[in-house]
């Protein structure tokens, strides 16, 4: 199956210090090892990001930072500037523009529950503030509760948001993802937002995907990569059958800590998180490193895109 310049897109961790304010000095540090892992791009204050946890103020710092850091041009440069607040978002995405970013993206409102028409109404200014720069919708329902069809989205906001470039989509619904993959022709850019169905959003048609997992197992999801484009679908599913068995070991345990202590196990230290999340324990911290052990998570973070092979080959001849 030929691939049509997939690019994987890292979530990157806000870092922040013990006491929980920002140590972006970690920064340079993230954009380093991702450039090294084979990662073509940020998706800079979003979930993974704790972008809601963060003022203003501080998203402003985090895009600055990373805009000077990111190893551009190796690394492309998305700024999520979503808000409740419409002046907020508007702030967010004039400072994205100022900064040459490679484009903006926002998900709806999670106060009010807007419908089809206000959520279009609320992104155009926002778009606006950006006009020079490619507009992404974030649909990721579990988080705001919408239940706008973002394929109906991109149809209605078409004739109102020029820059309107496509959907970071993080949603279950895979009829939705192929309505918003075939919409306009196939003009738009739809990134895959599910690292554990990143094999679906292949095959749908997606022509990238962002996740948090990419932080630290990119070779994982670069190797489905390469067994697709070999048409070797053994491989590939057995591939995002460990994708998906990592994945669920971080749901034991309050996800996005879990995420950002495998992201130190890398090397890179991105600190706890903000309230209202939960810090693992050292007793979790030790039960999380043990269960990724036993999957062989070294495996997953290795620059080597056989070291798996081997292993899958010989369970199959087993």
């Amino acid at each position: 199956m030929k691939l049509k310049n997939f690019r994987l897109i890292a979530a990157p961790f806000t870092p922040m210090n013990s006491d929980g304010s920002l140590n972006l000095d970690v920064v340079r540090d993230q954009a380093e090892h991702l450039v090294a892992s084979g990662v073509r791009g940020v998706f800079v204050g979003g979930t993974s990001g704790e972008g809601q946890a963060l003022t203003v103020d501080e998203r402003l710092a985090l895009a600055e930072k990373w805009s000077r850091d990111a190893l551009r041009p190796k690394l492309e440069f998305i700024v999520h500037v979503g808000h409740n607040c419409q002046d907020d978002a508007i702030r967010l995405a004039a400072q994205a523009a100022s900064l040459d970013a490679d484009g903006v993206a926002i998900h709806a409102p999670t106060w009010g529950k807007p419908g089809l028409n206000d959520l279009v109404d609320f992104c155009v200014p926002v778009a606006a503030a950006a006009s020079g720069l490619p507009f992404y919708l974030y649909d990721i329902p579990k988080i705001t509760g919408s239940k706008v069809s973002s394929a109906k989205f991109l149809v209605a906001a078409k004739p109102l948001i020029p820059n309107l470039a496509g959907v970071k989509y993080t949603n279950p619904d895979c009829i939705i993802a192929q309505e918003c993959i075939q919409a306009d022709g196939g003009s738009y850019d739809i990134l895959w937002g599910t690292d554990e169905a990143l094999l679906a959003g292949v095959v749908f048609g997606a022509s990238g995907a962002v996740g948090s997992t990419y932080n630290f197992a990119a070779p994982l999801y670069l190797r489905i990569l390469d067994a697709i484009a070999d048409d070797d679908w053994v491989t590939a599913r057995a591939e995002q059958a460990r994708a998906i068995a990592m994945v669920r070991v971080f749901e034991q345990f309050s996800t996005l800590a879990a995420l950002k202590f495998a992201m130190s196990l890398v090397g890179v230290d991105c600190g706890p998180v903000r309230p209202p999340l939960g810090n693992l324990s050292a007793a979790d911290q030790r039960r999380l490193r043990s269960e990724l052990d036993q999957l062989r998570f070294a495996q997953f973070t290795t620059n080597d895109r056989t070291a798996s092979r081997t292993v899958i080959s010989s369970s199959k001849s087993a």
